[in-house]
């Protein structure tokens, strides 16, 4: 399984082989507050922060979310998914529209969907994939041909 940022970085290979049963993907950037102050006021208990600088405890969790701490959030959000989604492309080599609207939109592909999509090059086992690439160093005459597989 290649996901959130194990698909990232493995964007990046020159190839991508996924098991029979993996998947990938998981594009996307997610951002959890917890806001306990109801709970808190429940347990007869009060938080005070105490801290310099305006937003130094913006999204706390002892409080609701502003609109401020939110929109700041949202902004952030959307910068490291356009960070993830360009990384992707450039990885893949496609337009990052491409990944926006056809790499699964968060979600998690299947092997075979995933190679379909252009998310990975091909399914195989660890198996194949080592013997595929011990073959090719050594038709290449390359000084690893002599690779062994435990």
């Amino acid at each position: 399984m290649a996901a959130s940022a194990a698909y990232y970085i493995a964007s990046a290979a020159d190839e991508i082989v996924v098991t029979p049963g993996g998947e990938v993907g998981s594009i996307g950037v997610v951002v959890a507050h917890d806001d306990i102050s109801g709970a808190q006021v429940k347990a007869g208990i009060k938080t005070t922060l105490v801290s310099a600088g305006k937003n130094k405890v913006l999204a706390n969790p002892f409080e609701p979310l502003t609109e401020e701490a939110l929109e700041m959030i949202t902004a952030k959000v959307a910068a490291y998914y356009d960070m993830f989604v360009n990384a992707v492309a450039r990885g893949r080599g496609v337009k990052a529209s491409e990944v926006r609207s056809g790499f699964s939109d968060g979600g998690m592909v299947l092997a075979a969907d995933a190679v379909k999509l252009g998310m990975a090059d091909r399914v195989g086992t660890l198996a194949q994939t080592i013997s595929r690439m011990t073959g090719r160093v050594a038709r290449s005459g390359g000084s690893r041909s002599s690779a062994q597989v435990p």
